[in-house]
């Protein structure tokens, strides 16, 4: 059995490898794909709040959720991640492979096993696999919050980021309070306009996302954000794929949280569309989605700007 042992192991984190990846690409259809990306100045690592708390009685009413210790980074793993986890990966299975095939210096007669550093590795290896994939999970839930291992305590997080704003446990109050700042800094600031503007930027982005290049959109993207998605856009080139996203639908915009802090303007919008997404090669073959069926789906979109009278730039996306 001892024989064996090495080989299962092997095997074991191979298919734990394999399964991160696969995600990773199930979960790459729309723009940053339908992942958290982005940041959000000091609120990061916190989940926006709906608009809808107080203010539609036919929504179901939602409170922001404590934060948890196992939360992950919204911010794109990229292909750094899964490069360094494929390099450990093989090199612990190929430490593995060649030690049972008596080459490794073991015990006499043959491989006697995994030993105690292969087990430490395995399981470290496998915690961090495991953290990975339940973050991802859970940010694409209405619970999961742009997450961290760097998460600053709840109760900190409960204070106000302009002098006498509302803390997030007041989404309502908070954003009056917050556009009330903006108002006093740009007294040209309107909410409707802010909202339109929205509209139109996101329509940009997509059509800039689906035609696989930035460059018309580089003025309206945070550096961070441009280098985020400007990674997808690689992969999809990468791979002669190209994601469709057709008779677009924006159904509502409604700001759900605005702040300033660090001389920055900040504003989330809470945006509900629907639209086709699919993948297709470059032939037009479809390999994932459907041509026929719409997707509906809500994302918080965090815009920024020096305070003042300045154009906004898209900082995060996060999903709702």
């Amino acid at each position: 059995m001892k024989r064996y042992a090495g080989q299962i192991c092997a095997l074991f984190l191979g298919l734990l490898v394999v399964s991160v990846t696969f995600l990773e690409q199930e979960a790459s259809a729309r723009i940053g794909g339908s992942r958290s990306i982005g940041s959000r100045g000091t609120r990061t690592y916190s989940r926006p709040a709906s608009p809808y708390t107080q203010t539609t009685p036919s929504r179901t009413p939602t409170s922001p959720a404590a934060p948890s210790p196992f939360q992950q980074p919204a911010f794109s793993g990229g292909g750094f991640f899964r490069g360094m986890m494929g390099g450990i990966a093989g090199g612990i299975l190929g430490g593995m492979l060649f030690r049972s095939l008596g080459f490794g210096g073991g015990m006499a007669g043959g491989y006697g096993g995994p030993g105690l550093f292969d087990i430490i590795l395995l399981a470290g290896i496998g915690y961090l696999i495991y953290r990975m994939v339940r973050g991802r999970r859970l940010a694409q839930t209405p619970s999961s919050p742009f997450g961290g291992s760097a998460q600053p305590d709840y109760e900190q997080s409960q204070q106000a980021y302009a002098p006498g704003a509302a803390a997030f446990g007041q989404p309502a109050a908070d954003a009056a309070a917050g556009l009330g700042y903006i108002r006093q800094m740009d007294g040209s600031f309107d909410e409707n306009r802010f909202k339109d503007a929205v509209m139109d930027l996101f329509f940009k982005v997509q059509g800039a996302w689906m035609n696989r290049e930035l460059s018309p959109v580089a003025a309206i993207l945070t550096d961070e954000m441009r280098g985020i998605i400007q990674e997808d856009v690689e992969r999809l080139i990468r791979d002669q794929q190209i994601n469709r996203l057709e008779n677009i639908a924006v159904r509502s915009v409604e700001i759900s949280e605005a702040w300033q802090e660090s001389g920055q303007d900040y504003i989330t919008a809470l945006i509900y569309a629907n639209l086709l997404d699919y993948t297709t090669d470059e032939a037009g073959q479809v390999l994932s989605g459907s041509k026929t069926d719409p997707v509906k789906f809500e994302e918080y979109w965090t815009f920024t700007r020096p305070v003042g009278n300045n154009p906004w730039r898209l900082s995060a996306i996060q999903q709702a």
